[in-house]
């Protein structure tokens, strides 16, 4: 299988920021864990990241017919981006949503999401590991 795992707004900061809740590993290390447990199944996967709203629409739309699954965490944008929504909406690629952190123990504003009910799934809460659960569950 060929995935996409797409990290939206100040994910790029991971490890950086909030090391309590997001852990102190940089995204780029969380990637390259990523890169070796497809490997290890045999799978591709690709990387993209952005604080640019547009962007990640632009690159969900990519998607389309080049993956078998995204990955997406949106970060921020889960909570308002209409546009990544429907940009989930017009591809056929199946998505599920990633949080590391369970947003429902966090501020209220971050208990709802505007993108689960056009994802596949949501997975929260299991740290970098919600990563791999979200590529194993294009597999049930």
């Amino acid at each position: 299988m060929k995935f996409l795992v797409i990290n939206g707004v100040n994910l790029n900061m991971t490890g950086k920021r909030e090391p309590s809740v997001y852990g102190v590993r940089t995204l780029d290390d969380i990637n390259a864990d990523l890169r070796a447990f497809c490997l290890k199944n045999g799978d591709e996967v690709d990387f993209y990241q952005s604080n640019i709203e547009g962007e990640l629409c632009e690159r969900t739309h990519k998607a389309e017919g080049e993956y078998d699954g995204i990955v997406l965490n949106a970060g921020a944008f889960t909570h308002y981006s209409i546009a990544i929504r429907d940009a989930i909406s017009s591809v056929t690629v199946p998505v599920v949503e990633v949080h590391m952190s369970n947003v429902f123990a966090r501020e209220e504003f971050r208990h709802t999401s505007l993108l689960t009910a056009v994802c596949k799934g949501e997975i929260l809460g299991f740290g970098e590991n919600s990563y791999k659960l979200a590529l194993e569950s294009f597999r049930l």
